[in-house]
């Protein structure tokens, strides 16, 4: 019924004013899609205004509005166009910098950062700090990925890259890597100092260079891939202090043993992966799986002294000397587990225990932190200023208004030295502890 009396409306109107030109209906909630809808559907010549008691339209011509439009949609499809070109390099480049390997990396650089401070942390020069070690592994990610595109083709977990599958280009992987990598280590250069430039130089020649043509020729190549995971921290501690010592190492050393039970399961795990890639692994010519799990498994014993070094050198309060233990001999468990029953399962097993292991010892290291690692002692009655460290702490009584008081070691004094076991093995890359003469 609504139709008709629509068609009838219509008649009714055309005929009583048939010489009139375009009819055009307008609407007190008109809008600009209403107006253009309008007017592409009838024509300027085809009747007059239809006068209905509502406010009257302009008319707007529509090839000028047309061109608008067409304008309009143009400019958004060239922003949407921009918005995926985007979004694709940047998936591309976080995929070659293996950016969650890289936050790892700077997570070990700061944490050696905030030991080598002392009681008063740059915040500022720890932000750079991990912001250049970021930019340099980065670089060295993408340049293994550069040189191993062959490789990563034949293996089911890496075939998906963005070199092996064609989403971006060699020269261009070998640019973002080149940028990068150069931009992180001046900035170490210019906010920390050029040993820890150097240091994270060094690290990525040694990765991209060193460490990645060996996985193809040797499997020493995991020693070396150890190494290149135990400078990070060491690099913290330099950027922080200034210097390489003995008390830095506790930290590269957990990393280093922490590393090769962890890269062991790994290697176990993916055998035939690795096989296919064509890489020198330890547990290829390990058919049984025992030489492996026994060098994981010493590996894993070499942890359990760090915790008494960091307490003993005075990095650490004896509350981590507890806690580090257990959790080096819960690691240690899983990999004598692993020794004495060689399964998938207790592999995959050690290889969950070791991702556990590093943050916990981490942050461990971090919470009973003696911050007051190298503090200033003054003598109140000749005002004199010296550099002590916090493990030269003995007792010495002064006579100050008639009364003893108990203060810092005199210079030169040293509480406890480091522990002789320190630079054999399993420590072989620790320098030899240095006692004083007198």
């Amino acid at each position: 019924m609504w139709r008709n009396s629509a068609s009838f409306s219509s008649k009714l109107l055309s005929s009583s004013n048939p010489n009139s030109g375009s009819t055009f209906l307008s609407s007190a909630i008109s809008s600009a899609n209403y107006a253009f809808g309008r007017s592409l559907s009838h024509s300027p010549s085809s009747t007059g205004d239809l006068k209905l008691g509502f406010p009257k339209l302009d008319r707007i011509p529509s090839s000028g509005f047309a061109s608008s439009a067409a304008t309009a949609i143009d400019a958004s499809l060239r922003a949407r166009d921009v918005v995926d070109l985007a979004r694709h390099y940047g998936r591309c480049y976080w995929e070659l910098s293996k950016a969650r390997l890289s936050m790892l990396v700077v997570a070990t650089s700061g944490a050696g950062y905030v030991l080598g401070s002392g009681s008063a942390i740059d915040y500022v020069g720890l932000c750079c700090t991990c912001a250049g070690t970021m930019m340099v592994a980065a670089s060295a990610n993408s340049l293994n990925q550069v040189f191993e595109i062959n490789n990563d083709a034949k293996m089911n977990r890496t075939k998906n890259r963005p070199l092996p599958s064609a989403r971006i280009t060699v020269p261009h992987a070998v640019s973002w890597a080149s940028s990068v990598g150069a931009a992180g280590t001046a900035l170490l250069a210019c906010q920390a100092n050029m040993m820890a430039a150097g240091l994270a130089a060094s690290n990525l020649f040694l990765y991209a260079f060193v460490y990645t043509p060996l996985k193809q020729i040797h499997p020493v190549n995991t020693w070396v891939g150890a190494v290149v995971g135990a400078i990070p921290p060491l690099l913290g501690w330099v950027a922080a202090s200034g210097q390489v010592s003995l008390n830095g190492m506790v930290l590269p050393a957990a990393l280093y043993f922490w590393q090769i039970p962890h890269f062991m399961a790994l290697a176990y795990l993916c055998r035939s992966d690795y096989t296919a890639g064509g890489f020198r692994m330890f547990s290829l010519a390990d058919a049984s799986g025992e030489r492996t799990a026994l060098v994981a498994l010493r590996n894993c014993l070499y942890l359990i002294p760090l915790g008494y070094l960091a307490y003993d050198w005075g990095i650490t309060s004896g509350w981590f000397c507890l806690e580090s233990t257990l959790l080096a001999l819960a690691i240690t468990g899983t990999a004598l587990s692993f020794y004495l029953n060689r399964t998938t399962k207790n592999a995959r097993r050690m290889f969950h225990a070791s991702l556990l292991y590093l943050p916990v010892f981490m942050s461990g290291l971090l919470l009973h932190r003696i911050p007051d690692n190298q503090q200033l002692v003054g003598e109140e009655e000749g005002g004199i200023v010296e550099n002590l460290s916090s493990s030269e702490t003995l007792a010495q009584e002064i006579e100050f208004n008639g009364q003893k008081k108990v203060k810092y070691a005199g210079v030169g004094t040293q509480a406890r030295p480091p522990v002789a076991f320190a630079s054999v093995a399993p420590f072989p890359f620790l320098p030899a502890p240095i006692y004083p003469t007198s």
